[in-house]
């Protein structure tokens, strides 16, 4: 019933080019950083990557970015990486700027099993060019479309061997939304237990959600990211 996986490169086995990808963090805060590490060894290509922000430049998220692997960035905070700039000027990415409330809203409508809900944000304002409107009680809503992955890249604290996750603090950020909305679900951390060592009260994200589990081989200190 164990759900660890002895390596990243064995965790991410089913990742394949073209993919789209949930991947948790705010910054580098929350990152899945070993599971990125080891997808810019992967060959893959044509991603599509959904997160906040596409790390920093060279670091999480920018590295990958920088070898190409990206074809488009879904997120709402890219200006934390000026390499995504400049790419995507050069028309090298494809971007699809949201909210940062309307992100993380589409993923969990994804986890929900919806297609999308109406929102007051954005109304009148270039992010809602294209995009369905319509009057409810004399107010304008957009209409948002549910975001769902065929993989999640998450990072938790600890995990039980059966895929149960505790979180630290606002290292949370995006991490349990995308956890319910995507087809694999792969997990790194900074402990793994076994069953019954986790409080129960204290669990999030419930096995049923998790595919894999490593532990953390990098992890972001004070001084930078570190390997361990």
């Amino acid at each position: 019933m164990t759900k660890r996986k002895q390596s990243a490169a064995e965790a991410l086995e089913g990742v394949k080019s073209g993919d789209t990808i949930l991947v948790g963090g705010f910054g580098l805060i929350g990152a899945p950083l070993t599971l990125i590490e080891e997808l810019t060894e992967k060959d893959v290509s044509g991603l599509t990557i959904v997160s906040n922000n596409l790390g920093e430049s060279g670091k999480g998220l920018g590295k990958l970015l920088n070898q190409g692997k990206i074809k488009k960035g879904i997120g709402s905070y890219f200006t934390s990486n000026r390499d995504v700039g400049d790419k995507y000027q050069a028309g090298e990415i494809e971007l699809e700027l949201l909210p940062q409330g309307t992100l993380a809203e589409s993923i969990r409508a994804g986890g929900a099993g919806l297609g999308g809900y109406y929102t007051t944000t954005g109304v009148g304002t270039a992010l809602a060019e294209g995009k369905e409107e319509r009057e409810i009680d004399g107010v304008p809503y957009i209409f948002e479309k549910a975001i769902r992955g065929d993989v999640a890249l998450i990072r938790a604290h600890k995990a039980d061997t059966l895929g149960n996750l505790v979180y630290y603090k606002t290292a949370r950020n995006f991490n349990p939304l995308m956890a319910t909305a995507a087809k694999i679900v792969i997990v790194e951390v900074d402990e793994i237990v076994e069953p019954g060592e986790l409080n129960p009260e204290e669990v999030v994200t419930p096995h049923l959600f998790v595919d894999a589990i490593i532990e953390a081989k990098q992890v972001l200190t004070k001084e930078g990211v570190v390997s361990v």
